[in-house]
C-alpha cells in the first residue's frame, strides 16, 4: 500500500478477493451472482477450490499472478455478507485496504468494468454491510456493470433475476475479461489497471 492519501494500490503479503453473490442453485445465474461467477473464474485459473470455512464463507488459498490470494464466496445472503468477509479477513490478518470486492454496479451499463478504492456504496446492500462491518471504506472494489432495470421494474427484483438470453452468449467473455482486470490489479497495481480499463 502506498502511503498518504494516494489512489494507487499494490498487493502485499497476501489479498483477500472476495465475490459477492447469493448462495445456492436458484441463485447461480442471477445479475446479482457475478461476482461469485468471477471469483470461480478466478479459483479455476489457479488451479484453486472452495472449502467451507468457519468465517461463513467458502474460502480457497492459491497463487493467482504471482501472489498470494484468498478467494471467498460469502455463505450469507448478499445483503448480510459484512461478517463473513470481516470474519475470513480477520482470520487471515488481512487488512481492509487489501481485500478486493468483486460485485454488480446498477450504474455501470452492461459489461463496463471499473475499480477503485474507497467511497460509497451507491445503495449496494452487500457493499454497505462489508463497510460496516470492516469499520472501513477504503477496500478495493472491482465494479461489474449490469445496467439499469427495464421501464419501472424494481432494482430489487431486476437483480435477482437471470441474465437476458443475448447477455447470456458473452456472459463467459465477460466474466473472464473481469478476472483478468482482477490479475492485473495484483500485477500492475490500482492506478495502471485503473488507466487501461477506464
Amino acid at each position: 500500500m502506498t502511503a498518504g492519501k494516494s489512489t494507487d494500490w499494490v498487493a502485499g503479503e497476501i489479498t483477500l478477493i472476495v465475490g459477492l453473490g447469493n448462495p445456492g442453485p436458484s441463485y447461480a445465474g442471477n445479475r446479482h451472482n457475478v461476482g461469485f461467477m468471477v471469483v470461480e473464474e478466478l479459483a479455476r485459473r489457479a488451479g484453486g477450490r472452495f472449502t467451507s470455512h468457519r468465517a461463513g464463507a467458502d474460502v480457497g488459498e492459491t497463487r493467482l499472478a504471482g501472489h498470494r490470494v484468498v478467494l471467498a464466496r460469502p455463505r450469507s445472503f448478499m445483503n448480510v455478507s459484512g461478517p463473513a468477509v470481516a470474519g475470513t479477513a480477520s482470520f487471515f490478518k488481512i487488512p481492509p485496504t487489501d481485500v478486493v470486492v468483486v460485485h454488480d454496479d446498477l450504474d455501470l451499463d452492461h459489461g463496463v468494468l471499473r475499480l477503485k478504492r474507497g467511497g460509497g456504496e451507491g445503495g449496494h446492500k452487500g457493499l454497505r454491510s462489508i463497510s460496516a462491518c470492516l469499520g472501513s471504506r477504503d477496500y478495493l472494489r472491482v465494479r461489474f456493470g449490469i445496467g439499469r432495470p427495464p421501464g419501472r421494474m424494481d432494482p430489487a427484483d431486476f437483480v435477482l433475476r437471470d441474465f437476458s438470453a443475448e447477455q447470456r452468449r458473452e456472459l463467459n467473455l465477460l466474466v473472464g475479461r473481469c478476472a483478468d482486470a482482477v490479475e492485473q490489479l495484483l500485477t500492475q497495481g490500482l492506478a495502471a489497471t485503473q488507466n487501461q480499463l477506464h
